[in-house]
This record gives C-alpha cells, structure tokens and sequence, in this order.
C-alpha cells in the first residue's frame, strides 16, 4: 500500500498505461457483481422451469454468495505471491467457463454448480483489483482511483439485475448466461493483453535497474493476523456489523424482484429495473459522499443511511402500485451506500497494521451474511409473505444504523478519554 501523502506534497502524476489498467479493472469489477446479481430476477422463473419453490431456486443466489465470501481469504496471499494482476486475469477468464456450464445446464443442481464455479473465479476480481491499484497509484490519487473501481462494482448491481430480468423475459434465462460468458471472455482477453504489456515493460525495467543484493521477503502470517483480528472488541463490532448488513440488506435485496413480480404483477424485466435504481442510488451517493460525509459525520451518515432504507423498504413491501416502488429503489440505495461507505472505511482502519487480512476477513463476513440472508429470506415467504420480508430487511438496518452510530460513539469516547 502506498504511503500517505506529505501535506503540501506535489501532486503526483498516473501513467497513462496505470490508468488504462484502472479501467480494465473496473470493467472486472463490473464483471464480477454483475454476475453475482444477474440471478435475482430469474428467480421465479427457474422456480418454475426447475418445478421447485423459490427458497430453492435461490441457492443459486446463497451458493454463489457463500463460494464467493470464503474465497476472499484465499485470493489474498495467492494475488501477494503470483501477482494481484495476474490472478485477476486468470479468474476473469476462468469465470466463462462456470457461465458456459449455466448456459447448458438441465436441472437446478447443475445449474448450482456452475454457479459455485463462477463464484470461485468472480471472488478474485474486486479486493484483488482494489489491492493493484493501492500498490500502482500514489497516495494523493488513491481515492479517486479507487473510487473508479467502485463505479464497476455498483454498475454492476444494475447491469446485473437489468440484464438477468430483460434476458429472461424476451430470450429466456439460459441467455443471460450467454451474456456472462461473452462479457468474461471479452475482458479477461483485455486484460490478458494488458498482463502482457506489465510483463514486457516489466522486464525491460528490470534490465536497467543496478544488481544489488536480494533482500529477504518477510511474510506476515495470516493466520496469526487473523486471530488478532477476530478477537479484537472493536473488530468483532465491525465484522458483527458486516455479517448483519449482508443479511439484510445485500441478501434481502434478492428477493426484491420476486416480490414486485408476485405482488404488482409486473414483468421481470421491469420488476428488475426497478430494483436496478438500487444500484443507480448508490452512484448518487458516490457523487455527493464527499460533502455528505463532512456535513454528518459517521455517526450521522449510518443514522440517515438505515433510516432511508428502513422507509424504503416499507414503501416498497407495500405499494399498491409499481409508481412509489420507483423512487423508493433509488433512495434505498442512496441510503444503503451512505451506510455502506462508512462500514467499508472503519473496516480499512480497525486494524491498521494488517489492513488486507482485515478487509479480507470484513469481506468475508458480508458475503456469508448475504448468503444467509438469502436463505432467510426465501424461508420466510411461504409463512409471511415477500411484503413483511422486505419490510423487515429495510427496518433492520436502520436498527443496525442506530446501533452502529452508538458503537461508534461510544469508541471515539473510550478513545478520547482512555481510563
């Protein structure tokens, strides 16, 4: 990780080629959250064309979520020890061939297992794209930067869920699959010339450089990082906090189609745009997040952010009409992002000294809890309907908001005055 600027530090400039890089990760981070929510709105299609119900179809959601969680801590070292850009490219190439098998496959369980290998490939591509570019890009333009992936990633929300239900209702489900492939294939190629490229001007840099004697590398142990992590009182707060956001929000979003669907009546391509305006909230938030977060504060932003989701959600469960259903996707991803962001950036500094083992672990504990949330919530349908799941999931995270914004309180006056 680059170091942090000196205050009146010049400001640094990005190759050209850095920067093209930066873009072909951000078409990987795309690729990969794009595959992960492409199954939301095809939901109560493969219920129907597999003869299952939808707690069942949704494995393809909890699976993939699962595979993709416990992947994380094992692309960290792998990215350290052969190269982040390198692993990135093979993974992205890697998840075509998970996509090929959905394309094909002739029963739920199959169709499960090609979703578990794209998740094994689509693990590596954000915190090994973010990673890349801590190591590639001075630290007075890190943040913007990152800021650039991070636009993938949330356009990949929308994509993902857009395309999931405008393929499944004009061409079928199998062709949204066709789509995945195609789009893995077509930016692992990229990114594969661009690896190219790094290893040529690599090597020629290499050839100028002095010979100087070989400096031992000294390998943290992960293990022993994360133990320290998951004991520490502060870090257990925020991977708790984690494990509860992708519960009920990442994971109860899955059902949000489905429900506009049952509920409205309205066709999954539309239930899916709809639900895509999550994901076109959450680039408002990231335009105006700046400003936000200097006016409120952390505190302040988890409070607003549940508390936008939480009216959300209850407008959304239950709307006789798809109109208010419009605007409250687009506020409710406004609201989770202003949530997420701070969770993101207390994950990044609860331990400062074993930053990539703690975001790996933070990652890991959201994604597990999407998974479980997913399966929560396909669960509950049948017994209380898509209407109070979703309302639920909403008026948990604003709990969630005020706990945390107390949990945060509270440690900046342990901090301040230290017993």
């Amino acid at each position: 990780m680059t170091s942090a600027a000196a205050p009146g530090a010049t400001h640094s400039s990005i190759s050209p080629a850095t920067r093209r890089s930066i873009l072909l990760l951000s078409f990987g981070t795309f690729s990969s959250m794009c595959a992960q929510r492409i199954c939301d709105a095809m939901l109560p299609e493969l219920s129907r064309v597999f003869a299952v119900s939808i707690a069942q179809a949704a494995q393809v959601v909890s699976v993939f979520a699962i595979t993709y969680g416990a992947s994380q801590l094992f692309y960290g070292p792998l990215g350290d020890r052969l190269g982040k850009f390198r692993v990135v490219t093979f993974a992205t190439l890697g998840c075509s061939i998970g996509s090929v098998l959905a394309v094909f496959a002739q029963s739920l369980d199959v169709l499960i297992f090609a979703r578990l290998l794209m998740a094994l490939g689509a693990a590596a591509l954000i915190p090994l794209a973010m990673a890349w570019v801590g190591d590639s890009v001075p630290a007075d333009q890190l943040q913007e930067m990152l800021t650039r992936t991070g636009l993938g990633s949330t356009l990949g929300i929308v994509g993902g869920q857009l395309v999931g239900g405008l393929f499944t209702d004009l061409l079928g489900w199998r062709w949204a699959f066709a789509f995945m492939t195609a789009l893995f294939a077509i930016v692992g190629t990229l990114l594969w010339r661009d690896l190219r490229r790094q290893t040529a001007a690599q090597h020629c840099e290499m050839k100028t450089l002095v010979a100087a004697p070989a400096q031992p590398i000294q390998r943290a142990n992960f293990i022993n990082q994360a133990l320290e992590i998951i004991t520490g009182k502060w870090s257990r707060v925020v991977l708790l906090m984690a494990l509860v956001e992708g519960a009920v929000g990442f994971g109860v979003l899955a059902i949000w189609a489905s429900h506009l669907h049952r509920s409205l009546g309205l066709s999954l391509s539309v239930s899916g745009a709809i639900v895509a305006l999550f994901g076109l909230g959450g680039m408002v938030y990231m335009a105006v997040g700046p400003h936000l977060i200097r006016r409120f504060g952390q505190q302040g932003l988890v409070i607003m952010g549940g508390a936008i989701v939480g009216a959300s959600a209850l407008v959304l469960a239950y709307t006789p009409h798809w109109g208010p259903a419009i605007p409250a996707s687009l506020l409710a991803g406004f609201g989770f992002f202003a949530f997420h962001n701070t969770m993101q950036a207390n994950a990044t500094q609860m331990t400062p000294h074993a930053r990539g083992t703690a975001v790996s672990l933070f990652s890991s504990f959201l994604f597990l809890g999407q998974s479980l949330g997913v399966v929560l919530a396909a669960s509950l349908i049948d017994r209380i309907g898509t209407s109070a799941v979703v309302a639920l999931g909403g008026l948990a995270i604003a709990v969630e908001g005020v706990y945390f914004a107390w949990a945060l309180r509270r440690r900046d006056i342990k901090a301040k005055f230290p017993q």
